[in-house]
């Protein structure tokens, strides 16, 4: 995990467990999120690798909030109350089940901004957002549209928030 990363260990993982079943493996897009926040299972909270991993991976697995809620469960019913790390990645997950929804393949933070970058845009998705957001977002068109949102307060819970309104 350490040498290639947690997200590309879990598809990896997940890829070959398909194809020992023989089901067809489906190129997923990656989805990237680059946040100022720590989110990961702190040591003192789980001390064992395997079930860390195994935790990791239902989180990367999850692909709505009954799976999410579901992790959440097993999580504290195991281990009890999440500490604040394990909490914004399981709310990281959660960002990446709305970018799938709404065709956005990554999102980064730089400083009190973050730049959400779309697949596609339509022109009523974005006509909508300006009239919403004003002047707290800047469009920049192109190939790979992105939108800039100015964050205020909570980066995750903002981002959150402008997910779910785009449509």
């Amino acid at each position: 995990i350490e040498q290639i990363g947690y997200d590309m260990y879990n598809k990896l993982l997940n890829e070959v467990i398909k194809e020992m079943k023989g089901e067809k493996v489906e190129e997923e897009e990656e989805i990237t999120i680059d946040l100022n926040i720590s989110s990961y299972i702190p040591e003192e909270y789980i001390e064992n690798a395997s079930q860390k991993i195994e935790i990791y991976q239902d989180v990367a697995n999850s692909r709505n909030e009954e799976d999410i809620q579901n992790v959440i469960d097993e999580i504290i019913d195991r281990y009890g109350e999440m500490p604040e790390e394990v909490y914004n990645l399981l709310e990281i997950a959660r960002i990446k089940n709305w970018c799938r929804k709404v065709k956005v393949n990554k999102i980064q933070q730089k400083q009190k901004d973050v730049v959400i970058y779309f697949k596609t845009l339509s022109d009523e998705a974005l006509r909508d957002m300006i009239l919403k957001y004003k002047t707290k977002i800047r469009f920049s068109p192109g190939e790979k549209p992105y939108i800039t949102l100015r964050i205020e307060k909570d980066v995750v819970k903002e981002i959150k928030e402008f997910l779910e309104s785009v449509k």
